[in-house]
């Protein structure tokens, strides 16, 4: 994470209520979330979260050689999906990528590197001090 990444522009601020539910789509937890992680400095810092999120749920549910079908029916029976609450129309919604994320592996790491971008992250590392 640099301070030169625009989503942690002082510009930039998050709305009261912004947080991303982590939920367990095996059903496990019923419709209740998870977790709810807060503490997201804008709403482009929740979306980037949620998206990496759900690309390395999904990217955990797939095998060698699934197909992008096979890969979404178990991310659906296994996988955790991520919702961005308290940010309206700008929201970040797994639907809108689901089926790409399925077809192709990821070619950049970083592109499922969802702790790098934990607001949670600086209270693990106080803790430990």
């Amino acid at each position: 994470m640099t301070e030169d990444d625009p989503i942690f522009s002082p510009e930039l601020s998050a709305p009261p209520g912004l947080a991303v539910r982590i939920l367990d789509l095996s059903g496990a937890n019923g419709a209740d979330p998870v977790e709810v992680v807060r503490g997201f400095l804008s709403i482009e810092h929740a979306n980037a979260f949620a998206r990496r999120y759900v690309r390395d749920s999904l990217e955990r549910c797939r095998s060698r050689g699934m197909a992008a079908e096979a890969v979404l029916e178990a991310w659906f029976a296994y996988g955790e999906d991520a919702e961005v609450a308290g940010a309206g129309d700008g929201a970040w919604k797994s639907a809108t990528e689901l089926h790409a994320f399925a077809a192709a592996r990821p070619t950049d790491a970083e592109e499922r590197n969802w702790r790098v971008l934990d607001p949670r992250r600086g209270e693990d590392d106080e803790e430990e001090e």
